[in-house]
Parts: C-alpha cells; sequence; structure tokens
C-alpha cells in the first residue's frame, strides 16, 4: 500500500446518503474518510474477482464434465491418453 505521500489525491462525488453512511463508518471505526472508501473499493475489487473466478472454474468445469472427467483419475487418464 502506498505510503500517503505516495497517495493520489482525488475528488469524488457521493449522494447524500452514502456520504453520510461513509462518515459514519469513518467515525465508527476511528477511520479517515479516505480509509473507510480505499476500504470499501478493496471489498469491491477482491468480490469482482471472485465472481470473475467462479466464473472460470464453471466455465472448465463444465468442459471437465463434458469430457467425463469427474475425479482426479479421470484427468490421470485422460492425459496419459495424450
Amino acid at each position: 500500500m502506498p505510503k500517503m505521500g505516495e497517495a493520489v489525491k482525488k475528488t469524488i462525488s457521493l449522494p447524500p446518503d452514502l456520504a453520510e453512511e461513509a462518515e459514519r463508518i469513518a467515525r465508527e471505526e476511528g477511520k479517515s474518510l479516505s480509509a473507510v472508501i480505499q476500504d470499501a473499493l478493496k471489498l469491491a475489487r477482491r468480490q469482482r474477482l471472485r465472481g470473475e473466478w467462479k466464473a472460470t472454474q464453471g466455465y472448465w468445469s463444465a468442459r471437465a464434465r463434458e469430457k467425463g472427467l469427474l475425479k482426479e483419475e479421470d484427468l490421470d487418464r485422460f492425459l496419459r491418453r495424450r
């Protein structure tokens, strides 16, 4: 994580309800508003990547099932034939 001197400052706009919620969280958690927004963005990124991973995993799981690869032994047998 960059040090504050390395941080990029941005101006953002939030709807009033989100701004109030972010400020409330900052007060309750003893964090800066910036830290709360950073945490929210990190969480959103993690959730997006998790969704992408699940989609990729689902795609390849379906391809494996189409080939009858349901267990590790099936995969070993498939790879030995090649």
